[in-house]
């Protein structure tokens, strides 16, 4: 019997995605037949994930984001497994630290951009060099909504992210016609990395959202799938913002 697999034919690299917004992206991809490597830097999380997903269309490579060993033994293990890399998502992330920038350990803030920014133009290039140059594909880079607004304690979170957004820019203009590339800007979406976000106080927080409820991984996961589908042909270097509505409330009044 045909399998969703074999009428697909693509492949994704998903960087931390053993749980999450990455885990998320992850199911949408399976569900229309992509094949995938997953990475993430818990082994035994990642294992669960590669079972949870199917391990024969998932692989698994344990890392950190910001080791370039770690990116080219990812992007060499999809090429052996898969025979291409069609698409790359870019979506680990860190944010260590929680308060005013004006008191920002820099040591901190130069890890935050190593993980958030850094490691996502190494994986670009990678997946860009081993396949994207000469074969075409997408690449999504899950930016947040505080890369393009102020966020009171996240700062350098958001700067990062804000940094994501524009190399998205630069990596979709240098890399087209060949490959489209875009970020996406979630709020908050109910996962353990944003837990200190909403914990204790989701009810309050939802209220903000004139969609009554705050973000799941399966409304990222619904997005990467359409950036990296034949229905965004025509869309490259874009920023879609996934609020649940809450950016209306930016307005004056």
């Amino acid at each position: 019997m045909t399998t969703l697999a074999e009428l697909s034919g693509k492949v994704a690299l998903i960087t931390g995605a053993s749980r999450g917004i990455g885990y998320g992206v992850a199911e949408a991809l399976i569900a229309r037949g992509d094949r995938l490597c997953i990475t993430g830097r818990n082994e035994d999380a990642l294992k669960e994930a590669v079972e949870a997903l199917g391990a024969d269309r998932v692989i698994g490579v344990a890392g950190k984001a910001h080791d370039e060993a770690h990116q080219a033994v990812a992007v060499e293990r999809t090429m052996e497994a898969f025979g291409r890399v069609d698409y790359l998502v870019n979506n680990a992330g860190t944010n260590p630290v929680f308060g005013p920038i004006a008191d920002l350990d820099l040591n901190v803030a130069r890890k935050v951009f190593e993980t958030n920014v850094v490691s996502a133009l190494g994986f670009a290039q990678r997946t860009w060099h081993a396949w994207q140059k000469d074969n075409g594909g997408a690449i999504v880079n899950i930016a947040s909504l505080a890369g393009i607004s102020a966020s009171p304690f996240i700062g350098a979170y958001g700067i990062s992210k804000a940094a994501m957004v524009n190399l998205t820019l630069q990596l979709a203009h240098e890399f087209a016609p060949k490959v489209r590339v875009n970020s996406i800007a979630p709020a908050v979406v109910k996962t353990k990395f944003a837990q200190a976000l909403y914990e204790g106080r989701e009810e309050e927080v939802v209220a903000a959202y004139p969609l009554g409820r705050l973000g799941v991984p399966a409304d990222i996961g619904g997005a990467a799938a359409f950036l990296t589908s034949q229905q965004s042909d025509w869309i490259t270097g874009q920023t879609l913002v996934i609020d649940g509505g809450i950016f209306l409330n930016a307005g004056v009044g």
